[in-house]
């Protein structure tokens, strides 16, 4: 199942709804999302600085992950950046491929 890297940062709204519900409460929110579109949440923590909240979490599909990120945007409460992450299989899967490119002469 694909994996992504989540990195969100609250608006002042998301901000105002954080400390009403608190953490666990956001959590449990992201936890019935993702659930709820047959994925599973590895991690969630809470941070300051750049970002205010990180999870990793897996789906069944990138569309999946379109869908929760379109609709947590549209709320206008968090700004989001979903990564995909790759394990290390993966990347050695690809390295493999053959890819037929040529670099742009100079």
């Amino acid at each position: 199942m694909p994996k992504f890297l989540i990195q969100a940062t609250y608006t002042s709204e998301g901000t105002k709804g954080l400390l009403k519900e608190g953490a666990s409460g956001r959590r449990a929110a992201v936890d019935q999302v993702v659930t709820d579109l047959g994925g599973t949440v590895e991690s969630v923590y809470f941070a300051f600085g750049e970002d205010d909240i990180v999870l990793i979490i897996d789906l069944p599909d990138p569309v999946s992950m379109a869908a929760v990120s379109l609709t947590v945007k549209a709320s206008g409460a968090l700004h989001t950046r979903a990564t995909p992450l790759l394990t290390v299989e993966e990347i050695d899967e690809a390295a493999r491929r053959q890819v037929p490119f040529r670099a742009p002469s100079v």
